[in-house]
């Protein structure tokens, strides 16, 4: 007689883990032979599993990441320069504990931005807050903010993120404006929290890409010098499996 109206108020007080378990151990005979205790901790369990799934789910749609890609199935068979082990060690995200950066470099199709989107869907599942953007989005993006007024709020949203990150990093000339604004991006980050960049410039080009030999500097030293590096090799990965499939 009481079922009822404890269903409602596990609905009310949104327990909705608690609710469903609820339901299933009032179906299920074997459970009748559990202690009062026993029950309850099934009850708690179901109902912080589905407020952590509740919580990851909510971190990976505002991470906005490009690929639907995890640590588990990276391929570590292909000869293009992926260590396990290091992967593996970045997978832990001691680095973003730490605020490190990472960064990753290869020629097009060698699997940068899967790597990138599978660490930062590994962040979200560790509890870190991060956010995907494409290079060339991002300057975009600043430019309208200037013209909005929203600039110096932009700059304090990224600047929030646990992990960052910017995929086909320089891959277009900067302009000063912009320049100065990645410089103001990675100063707020520098020792606070962690950058990703994914780019197919090899990393030493990066100073002539940027521009400016004097902002350049600045921008890399926040960047580069407690960066974790991966450098991938060898021809597409989207040529090898398209082989593959004929």
């Amino acid at each position: 007689m009481l079922a009822q109206p404890m269903l409602e108020k596990l609905s009310d007080l949104r327990l909705e883990g608690m609710l469903s378990a609820f339901k299933e151990q009032a179906q299920d005979e074997n459970c009748r032979d559990l202690t009062f205790e026993e029950r309850f901790g099934l009850l708690v369990d179901r109902e912080m599993t589905v407020r952590d799934d509740k919580r990851l789910t909510h971190r990976l749609r505002m991470a906005k990441l490009r690929l639907n890609a995890c640590v588990e199935d990276l391929d570590f068979k292909e000869p293009r320069g992926l260590d396990k082990s290091q992967v593996m060690s970045l997978a832990t995200c001691r680095w973003i504990s730490s605020h490190d950066n990472c960064l990753v470099v290869g020629p097009t199709g060698a699997g940068k931005s899967y790597l990138a989107c599978a660490l930062g869907h590994q962040a979200c599942r560790q509890g870190h807050r991060v956010l995907y953007l494409r290079f060339p989005r991002l300057l975009e993006e600043l430019g309208t903010s200037r013209v909005e007024g929203r600039y110096l709020r932009l700059l304090s949203h990224l600047a929030k993120y646990d992990l960052l990150i910017l995929d086909d990093w320089a891959a277009m000339p900067l302009v000063d404006e912009q320049r100065r604004a990645l410089f103001e991006i990675l100063e707020d980050r520098y020792d606070r929290k962690s950058t990703l960049v994914a780019s197919q410039i090899p990393v030493e080009k990066w100073h002539e890409a940027l521009g400016d030999p004097t902002l350049s500097d600045a921008i890399l030293d926040r960047l580069v010098h407690n960066a974790h590096r991966i450098i991938l090799k060898g021809e597409s990965m989207r040529k090898t499996r398209r082989a593959v499939r004929r």
